[in-house]
């Protein structure tokens, strides 16, 4: 799913994420996880993570909502909303970090975490500061 706002506010981006977090998949590790990307065009698309038996398989919510972007001709990402209903500050996985990098929009990617008392806000460049590049 995906949705073109102007203005987008990162507050925003975490209520989609909070929401899309209902549908995770999540019946092993009953850790749920939503997230938000929003690309340079503007539009914002949504992702949950979805588990497996066979663990190594399980898709998380960051990259599944990248995914999305792709699929729909989005290459660059300027910010990504991470929402988890069992954890405040829910950060991505090294793995997600790692995919994200790739897809950061030229200024760089945010990342918004929900805090008790409002979100965080994170440069990607932060939490992951020698990513891996071509």
């Amino acid at each position: 799913m995906w949705y073109k706002i102007f203005n987008m506010k990162y507050e925003d981006m975490l209520k989609f994420a909070e929401e899309v977090s209902h549908n995770a998949y999540a019946p092993y590790s009953k850790f749920p996880v939503g997230a938000c990307v929003l690309a340079e065009s503007g539009k914002v698309y949504t992702g949950c993570n979805f588990e497996n038996s066979s663990y190594g398989m399980t898709i998380c919510a960051e990259r599944n909502a990248v995914g999305n972007a792709i699929a729909n001709g989005e290459k660059k990402i300027r910010a990504v909303a991470i929402y988890s209903p069992r954890m405040k500050n829910c950060m991505p996985c090294g793995a997600c970090r790692q995919v994200l990098s790739e897809f950061q929009s030229d200024e760089g990617l945010d990342v918004i975490l929900q805090e008790e008392n409002g979100i965080k806000v994170v440069p990607l460049k932060v939490l992951l500061p020698d990513c891996f590049e071509l």
